[in-house]
């Protein structure tokens, strides 16, 4: 369902207009925010500020890359809201401004609230604000999406750090590993948004050609965007350090596998080779005195096959490999 909240600031304060504020002239700053627009109500955005129609078709299409655009008397601008619906799920929102010269428009989903930190700052934490033009509260806005960032880092954090925690008390699976390719693939996603986020923020800077105070905020938008891609990249060192240690994990426990089978096959192999050996035709075992002659063949033929065996394994270098010992000790290898 469509809602459409204008605000209205200046010196004096904030407050808000009705639903026929585009009728009133009103020479403080306004701000329009559209939650979840009709046609109807992004129609009128741009027949009152003569918005751009690609801009607007954007919008409709709810495109998700961060990008900024000089339009003709405005500047529109795309920011993303990004969060963990489940630890499994990553949600990605879109957030459309346009700015005008005393004018602000955002265009965002239900999901998303842009209105109410930011008229919590303007009324609580930095009254400077509503002396400021319009562009304080734009460059506002952006550091309040970007601070939102550092939330979702800390889930990312939690989870790899829950996944190095689970990897060396549970067994491991092969849904851990997947769940592990998930968060790699979601990083990849988050940092590129980052990287188109700082590349439009600094397009921003580099627009303006006055040092204003106002531009500060958008300085510390850039420092801050900066330093949460430079905190992306560390995990996704993290995350192959985290994949190394499940992996040796695994390796540990195959190792303790083995062990253990091969401890029951050197026990039981020979006794199967006993076992074998007097169970064969023609061998009493009430009269092991008499040895038939065919009994010393198959023995002579036994040690035959192990000698050509133990000989090919060690042209191989397999075993009693005393050529590489020798090298290691002399330093060659």
């Amino acid at each position: 369902m469509s809602k459409t909240q204008y605000l209205y600031f200046g010196p004096e304060g904030i407050g808000y207009l009705g639903e026929n504020a585009q009728s009133k002239n009103i020479g403080d700053k306004v701000w329009i925010d559209l939650q979840d627009p009709s046609p109807e109500d992004l129609q009128f955005i741009k027949d009152k500020y003569n918005l751009d129609e690609d801009s607007i078709k954007i919008t409709e299409q709810q495109a998700k890359r961060p990008q900024v655009r000089i339009l003709d008397d405005c500047i529109f601008s795309i920011l993303l809201d990004i969060r963990y619906k489940t630890l499994r799920k990553l949600m990605i929102y879109g957030i459309y401004i346009y700015m005008g010269k005393d004018w602000l428009v955002t265009i965002h989903t239900s999901e998303v609230d842009i209105l109410s930190p930011i008229k919590h700052v303007m009324e609580k934490k930095n009254k400077r604000l509503l002396e400021s033009n319009i562009q304080a509260v734009y460059y506002t806005i952006i550091d309040e999406i970007i601070g939102r960032y550092e939330q979702l880092l800390t889930s990312v954090e939690l989870t790899i750090t829950d996944f190095e925690q689970k990897s060396l008390i549970k067994r491991t699976s092969k849904g851990m590993l997947e769940y592990l390719d998930i968060v790699t693939r979601q990083l990849i996603i988050i940092r590129r948004h980052f990287w188109y986020t700082r590349d439009m923020i600094n397009f921003l800077l580099h627009l303006q050609e006055d040092v204003s105070k106002e531009l500060r905020y958008l300085k510390i938008a850039y420092d801050d965007i900066t330093q949460i891609i430079d905190l992306i990249e560390s995990y996704g060192d993290t995350i192959n350090s985290t994949r190394d240690l499940y992996l040796a994990n695994v390796s540990l426990q195959l190792n303790d596998t083995m062990r253990i089978l091969t401890i029951f096959s050197v026990i039981l192999l020979p006794l199967s080779l006993i076992a074998g050996v007097y169970g064969m035709n023609g061998l009493d075992l009430t009269k092991l005195g008499e040895i038939p002659s065919g009994f010393t063949t198959v023995l002579v033929t036994m040690v035959i096959i192990t000698s050509l065996l133990l000989l090919f394994f060690k042209q191989k270098r397999w075993i009693f490999d005393n050529k590489k010992d020798e090298a290691f000790e002399k330093g060659d290898i």
